[in-house]
């Protein structure tokens, strides 16, 4: 996947209000390779376009091609091959399973392509700083080595576009650096895109473009 583009889309919650927006009813394309940024304010629907973008939500009206294939047409196996091999994603609510391990909710995504090593698994852990967190349960982690946890589980496949929403909330300047070198590393390998969305704080990048949500 080289390209994901928005032509005139709109929320249907935000359908007969003026919205001030570089996105929503804009022609608007992220393409593979390059660094974006989001800022949003609070409920200018940041956390909907990443569920517009990952097929889960349809509330919208507009038309969103990846490649220029309406996604609209797009099949239950062609999502699964999507979120499986081109898009990667964090959630901001993370979504992890609290009650496996670290080390078990990165396994389970990497099962389905087999693209990380056990080695770079391990590698990621530690230079995330929480190689002694690998077998402890999830749901006894504090929030900020939760994402760190996501952060991995997100790399853990092959994708084109790697997009993460509020990835650094909860951590500090020194390690959401470590995060952000981390993270890019394995974009640029894979010559991925990287979209970022935030309300505040956020990786310290050298982006490409800044949008406002």
């Amino acid at each position: 996947m080289h390209n994901i583009s928005l032509h005139h889309v709109i929320p249907d919650v935000f359908a007969q209000q003026h919205i001030e927006s570089d996105i929503w009813n804009k022609d608007v394309s992220f393409e593979k390779g390059k660094k974006y940024l989001v800022i949003a304010d609070s409920g200018q629907g940041k956390s909907s376009l990443c569920g517009f973008l990952m097929g889960y939500r349809r509330d919208y009206s507009g038309d969103i091609t990846f490649d220029d294939k309406d996604i609209r047409t797009l099949l239950v196996n062609d999502w699964c091959n999507i979120r499986q091999h081109h898009i990667a994603y964090l959630f901001q609510e993370l979504r992890l399973f609290p009650e496996l391990t670290a080390r078990e909710n990165v396994e389970i995504k990497n099962s389905l392509s087999a693209h990380a090593s056990d080695e770079q698994i391990n590698r990621w852990f530690e230079q995330l700083g929480i190689e002694d967190k690998k077998e402890a349960k999830v749901g006894h982690m504090s929030f900020g080595q939760q994402q760190r946890v996501a952060l991995i589980r997100a790399l853990a496949q092959p994708f084109d576009f790697l997009l993460l929403d509020e990835p650094v909330s909860h951590l500090d300047d020194s390690n959401a650096a470590i995060m952000s070198e981390v993270m890019m590393g394995e974009v640029e390998r894979q010559g991925a895109a990287l979209i970022v969305t935030s309300i505040g704080k956020h990786m310290m990048l050298d982006y490409d473009k800044t949008i406002r949500l």
